[in-house]
This record gives structure tokens, C-alpha cells and sequence, in this order.
């Protein structure tokens, strides 16, 4: 957990929104509570109380930034991470 910790905090600072990893993303969203389906090259994540949807494409072997900033702002949205119990 401290490791997903630190990379919501990292996603929070927003400093390296570039430098994110797509598979750290993925494991991120997962371990969130959120549930994946792949079609082609979209992984797309919901989650039953988040009405967006995500939608992720890889960068090579980065998540693409601006995707990073949605992700931040679904996280600071429905205040998931630290104080969340999934």
C-alpha cells in the first residue's frame, strides 16, 4: 500500500505528469477499486460511485499526461486513495 501511496502523491504533485509509468497507472486504478476492459488499445476503468469512465492508452511504456491529469483530478474529485477503504 505505501507504494500506491506514493504514487498517488506523485500524481498529486503533478510535477511529472510525463513520467508515469502506464503500467503503475494501470495497477493504480486497480488497486483503487476500479474494474479494466481492453478493446484494442484502450483500457478503459469505471467504478460503480465514479460516474466518469477512464479511458488509457499507452506511450510507449508511459501513460500519456494528459490522461495522468484526469486521473488526478477523478482522485482529488471523489477523494480516493489514502483515506479511501477500497
Amino acid at each position: 500500500m505505501a507504494k500506491t501511496n506514493k504514487l498517488i502523491q506523485k500524481i498529486l504533485q503533478g510535477r511529472s505528469d510525463a513520467g508515469i509509468g502506464f503500467e503503475e497507472l494501470r495497477s493504480l486504478l486497480k488497486s483503487l477499486g476500479f474494474e479494466e476492459r481492453v478493446r484494442g488499445s484502450h483500457h478503459i476503468f469505471r467504478r460503480a460511485d465514479v460516474e466518469e469512465r477512464l479511458n488509457l492508452q499507452r506511450e510507449d511504456s508511459k501513460a500519456k499526461p494528459y490522461q495522468v491529469r484526469q486521473v488526478r483530478a477523478i482522485i482529488l474529485k471523489y477523494r480516493l486513495g489514502v483515506d479511501d477503504d477500497a
